[in-house]
């Protein structure tokens, strides 16, 4: 008797890890008996894009809710109820691989939980084909290699373990490509900002968090040329303001950080408590909206974690 279909997906405002973990995955459990298939909480952003145009793979369709379309699911590169699907409280969460904090979550019965402290979870679904003796396509390869570079900014990240940089070399070698030259090539084709708008970049790659009842929204944008792109500051501050009175953000962070420096200058607008609280924090001091993060780069590891514990 055929498997019970579920649906495979990583966060909202899906990044390069996200969507390819989720192929990853469905492609691995599809061959382990399961049927599954990948889907998207978005539209890729345009380092995503570049990827699977450059590897020719088609990127899924696109959800918001499940809308009764499954019962179950399986959840990559997120665990937390805000970041999934608007309706993932009416199904039954059967799997997770993740690389995050446990927060905001809970089932009703029990399931497959796997997460690790690594620096992208296409690295631990790297692992899984392994122990699993499952053979990764080329193309899957070539993506889940693109995840890694993406989310340890070429392994410059303080979240990069040595699992990650084995992973992204077998995964470089069996699609066959020169990670590092590839690699800079396409953290720069996510750099290239001048086609969004300051609305669309707020929310290309932002995630929200629940810290002790205050609501905490810290989006990322990655550029070579940090000064090129706070020329729209202005446009940002409204539209963050906006989008604070209009989503209830006590405080909102945008990291705009430069690839090549792995240095972050923050856009913190939020409440004046919210605020004193990040300045405590980061160690750092907002004015005019502005905060230094020098040597920051991981909002997963350097942003999320002490923000959390200053709250808490």
């Amino acid at each position: 008797m055929p498997k019970e279909k579920e649906l495979v997906f990583g966060h909202k405002n899906p990044d390069t890890d996200a969507v390819s973990a989720a192929i990853a995955y469905s492609y691995l459990q599809n061959q382990l008996g399961f049927n599954t298939e990948a889907v998207a909480l978005g539209e890729p952003n345009l380092e995503t894009k570049f990827v699977y145009d450059h590897f020719d793979v088609k990127y899924p369709r696109i959800i918001s809710a499940i809308n009764g379309e499954v019962k179950k699911v399986m959840l990559v590169d997120h665990n937390e109820r805000q970041q999934s699907v608007d309706d993932i409280a009416d199904v039954e969460i059967t799997h997770v691989v993740d690389h995050h904090r446990i927060a905001n979550f809970e089932t009703a019965l029990p399931l497959y939980y796997r997460a690790e402290p690594v620096g992208c979870v296409s690295t631990i679904i790297w692992k899984m084909y392994l122990e699993n003796d499952v053979e990764i396509p080329a193309q899957i390869a070539a993506i889940m290699a693109s995840s890694i570079i993406s989310d340890t900014l070429l392994l410059k990240s303080p979240t990069t373990t040595d699992e990650d940089r084995a992973a992204l070399k077998s995964l470089a070698t069996t699609a066959g490509i020169d990670y590092e030259t590839y690699g800079l090539e396409m953290l720069k084709a996510g750099t290239n900002l001048d086609s969004k708008t300051t609305q669309e970049l707020i929310d290309m790659d932002a995630k929200s968090f629940d810290m002790n009842g205050t609501s905490v929204r810290v989006a990322q944008v990655n550029t070579v040329d940090v000064d090129d792109t706070l020329k729209r500051e202005d446009d940002f501050v409204k539209d963050i303001k906006a989008e604070n009175a209009d989503k209830g953000y006590n405080l909102f962070v945008l990291l705009i950080t430069n690839i090549l420096t792995s240095d972050t200058t923050g856009l913190i607008l939020g409440d004046s408590e919210a605020i004193s609280k990040f300045e405590a924090a980061l160690n750092t001091k907002v004015e005019d909206n502005k905060a230094a993060l020098p040597g920051v780069v991981s909002r997963k590891k350097q942003v999320v974690p002490p923000l959390n514990a200053q709250f808490n």
